[in-house]
C-alpha cells in the first residue's frame, strides 16, 4: 500500500492528510512541535495516525512519498535522510494538484502576492465563477481539493512551496516582483532565491501564461538568460507595452491580442504605485479567464484590501493610523512609505533579516518626521536613521509605541506601522503584531 508521510501537522499538513486518505494512501502525520487541538480533532475524525513533539524515523523512512511543511528546510537532517533513501519529498501544492482538473492561477513574488491573490479571487468571485482561494493564505489547498470540485483555484505560493514541486503547472502564473528575502534558506545566494521563484513557470507550455513586472530588473535579466515556454504578459507603470498592461494618461490599459480593457486609476480602491501593479496583474489574469470588462472595473473599485497591509485603522484628532504589519521586509516598507501623502510618524523594527535600509533614505528624509523603534534590538535602525530624523524613540511593546506616536503626531499627519522586519521577537506573528496595533489605537 502507498504510504504517505506528512512532516508538519499545521494547515497544509492536515489538508494533505485528508486528501491522501481520500485517495487510498496509508497516512501518517509527524510534527516535531505540538499539533493544535483543532487539527488533532480533524485527524482523529478522519482516523489518521499522528505523532507530536517527535519524529519517529522508523515510521517515516518507510514512506513511499513525503509531503513536508514549507517551514522545514531541505537541509534538516531528517529531510536529508529521506532524500538519501530515494523517497520523493514534495510540497502540498504538488500533491494536491494531481487531484484536480481545475484551472490554476498561481501567484508568487517577494511582495504583493497576498493582495494580488485576494484581488484576483475577488474578480473571479464577483463574476460568479466556482472558485477557491488557497495556498499560502487561508484554508489549505489540499483540503479544498478534497472537499470541493472547483473550476478555478487562485493560489498564493511561496518560494518554499515552489521548492517542492515536480509537475505542478499553473495555467496562469503571476510573478509580482523579486527582492532579496528569506536568503537564510538559500545559502545567502540571491540567484538561488530567484531560481526558486521562477519554478512557478518551469512546467508551463506555450498554452500557458506568465504575467510579470516588466519594471523589475531582476525578473527581466533572469528571463533574458533563462527563457520560459509560456506566453509572456508583462505589466509596467513606467513604459507603454505592445501587449500586457501599462499606464497611459491616468488610465490602466490592458491589451491581450488586441482586445483592450481601459480603467481609470482614480476609481481603484487600493492606493499606491505598487497597488497599481497588483491591480494590473490580477486584472490581466481575470481577462485571460474571460471575465467581463465591467465586472473587472466594478470589482477593482469595491475591493476591500488585505488585513495588515496598508490597512486604515482609525482617524483620531485628524491623524490617520495605518496598519502595515505585513511589511516584513524593506521592500514592502518601501511601498508603504512611497504611498504616504503626509508627514509620517513611522513605527519600525523587529527581527532583522539582514536588512539594508538605505533604499528607504529618500522617503525618510522627505516624509518621516519621527521614528519609533519597536524591537528588542534597534541598533541598526538607530545607526542608519539617527542623523536623518529629528526625533527617534525606542519602545519595547505596542501600547507604548502607539502612545508615543499619539503624543508626537499632529493634525493632518499619519502614524504608520510598517516594521520592515519579522515579528518574532515581541509577537507571535505579523497578524498578532497588527492586531495589537489596532487594539492599542482603539484604546487611545
Amino acid at each position: 500500500m502507498n504510504r504517505l508521510v506528512i512532516l508538519g501537522g499545521g494547515e497544509s499538513g492536515v489538508g494533505t492528510a485528508i486528501l491522501g486518505k481520500q485517495n487510498g494512501y496509508e497516512v501518517f502525520v509527524s510534527d516535531k512541535g505540538k499539533i493544535k487541538e483543532e487539527y488533532k480533532d480533524v485527524l482523529e475524525h478522519f482516523e489518521i495516525n499522528w505523532e507530536e513533539e517527535n519524529h519517529t524515523e522508523s515510521k517515516i523512512l518507510n514512506a513511499s512519498l513525503v509531503m513536508k511543511s514549507p517551514g522545514i528546510p531541505d537541509t534538516a537532517p531528517l529531510v536529508k535522510e529521506i532524500h538519501n533513501k530515494g523517497i520523493p519529498v514534495i510540497s502540498e501544492i504538488e500533491f494536491a494538484s494531481k487531484y484536480t482538473n481545475a484551472t490554476i492561477i498561481g501567484i508568487t513574488g517577494s511582495n504583493g502576492k497576498t493582495t494580488t491573490t485576494m484581488l484576483a479571487g475577488h474578480l473571479l468571485k464577483e463574476e460568479g465563477l466556482h472558485m477557491g482561494v488557497a495556498g499560502n493564505i487561508g484554508d489549505s489547498y489540499a483540503k479544498m481539493v478534497a472537499e470541493n470540485n472547483y473550476d478555478f483555484y487562485v493560489l498564493e505560493i511561496s518560494s518554499f512551496q515552489l521548492d517542492g514541486i515536480v509537475d505542478f503547472k499553473p495555467h496562469i502564473a503571476i510573478l509580482t516582483n523579486i527582492t532579496p528575502d528569506h536568503l537564510d534558506r538559500y545559502e545567502y545566494k540571491f540567484e538561488n532565491y530567484i531560481a526558486s521563484k521562477f519554478k512557478i513557470a518551469k512546467n508551463q507550455t506555450n498554452e500557458d501564461f506568465l504575467i510579470y513586472d516588466a519594471d523589475d530588473e531582476v525578473i527581466s535579466t533572469w528571463l533574458a538568460k533563462n527563457p520560459v515556454k509560456s506566453k509572456l504578459l508583462p505589466f509596467s507603470v513606467k513604459k507603454q507595452l505592445k501587449e500586457g498592461a501599462y499606464l497611459k494618461d491616468d488610465k490602466i490599459i490592458i491589451n491581450i491580442q488586441n482586445n483592450i480593457l481601459e480603467m481609470t486609476t482614480d476609481t481603484l480602491a487600493l492606493e499606491g504605485v505598487h497597488n497599481l501593479k497588483n491591480t494590473m496583474a490580477a486584472a490581466t489574469a481575470a481577462r485571460l479567464v474571460s471575465i467581463r470588462k465591467e465586472t473587472i472595473r466594478q470589482s477593482v473599485a469595491n475591493f476591500q484590501g488585505v488585513e495588515h497591509r496598508l490597512e486604515k485603522v482609525l482617524k483620531i484628532h485628524h491623524v490617520q493610523y495605518i496598519n502595515d504589519s505585513k511589511a516584513t521586509n524593506v521592500n514592502a516598507t518601501y511601498y508603504a512609505l512611497e504611498s504616504m501623502k503626509t508627514a509620517t510618524v513611522w513605527i519600525v523594527g523587529g527581527v532583522d533579516k539582514g536588512n539594508d535600509y538605505t533604499e528607504l533614505m529618500p522617503f525618510v528624509r522627505e516624509k518621516v518626521k519621527a521614528i519609533i523603534c519597536l524591537g528588542e534590538d534597534n541598533s541598526k535602525i538607530k545607526d542608519v536613521f539617527g542623523n536623518v530624523v529629528d526625533l527617534m524613540v525606542e519602545t519595547y511593546d505596542m501600547n507604548e509605541a502607539v502612545k508615543v506616536a499619539y503624543k508626537i503626531a499632529e493634525r493632518g499627519e499619519t502614524v504608520l506601522l510598517s516594521p520592515a522586519c519579522a515579528s518574532f521577537d515581541l509577537f507571535d506573528n505579523y497578524e498578532d503584531r497588527g492586531n495589537q496595533f489596532k487594539q492599542a489605537v482603539k484604546n487611545l
